[in-house]
């Protein structure tokens, strides 16, 4: 890497930390954090900015982000019925009730439960075309939030980013 180029990207951070708030101010505390409790709070704290931003996008379509995600994982079923352990298994958030998440989107039309006639305890799931026209309408939407969330970092920062928080999964 030449030097003009060391220089662009420190003077680019330089400029980013002007304008950045640490966590320490945003906790309002003076003391030193340890490292590892720092990248831990700043992580939640993050995912909670961004659970925040994603929210307000959905929220003028009366939808949560976990309804979103059901959504979503119906969709890419294509058709085919899932149940609610499918659904479960698939949601971004392990917390969520997917019993009341799939009932709430039956009262909005976006969603339908059919009870199997030879196995009363199996049910399947399956996304109605009213909940794939609010997709359609709510997929940009969602990818400008997820752009603007993700605009300060460049394409190399989102990746070495994603490494890094499958690392820590993993």
């Amino acid at each position: 890497m030449n030097n003009a180029r060391i220089i662009k990207i420190r003077l680019h951070l330089y400029i980013q930390l002007l304008y950045m708030k640490e966590l320490e101010d945003i906790l309002m505390t003076t003391s030193q954090i340890p490292l590892a409790k720092k990248t831990v709070l700043n992580i939640s704290y993050t995912s909670n900015s961004i659970k925040d931003s994603i929210s307000n996008a959905l929220k003028p379509f009366d939808l949560s982000i976990e309804q979103f995600n059901v959504l979503r994982i119906l969709r890419g079923k294509k058709g085919k019925a899932a149940n609610l352990q499918d659904i479960q298994n698939r949601m971004v958030s392990k917390m969520s009730n997917t019993t009341r998440l799939v009932d709430k989107l039956i009262l909005k039309s976006f969603v339908e439960r059919f009870v199997c006639e030879k196995n009363r305890r199996k049910v399947e799931i399956f996304i109605t075309t009213q909940g794939l026209e609010l997709l359609n309408e709510l997929d940009p939407v969602v990818q400008n939030a997820e752009t603007n969330i993700t605009s300060p970092l460049s394409q190399e920062e989102l990746s070495t980013l994603n490494i890094l928080l499958t690392k820590l999964r993993n």
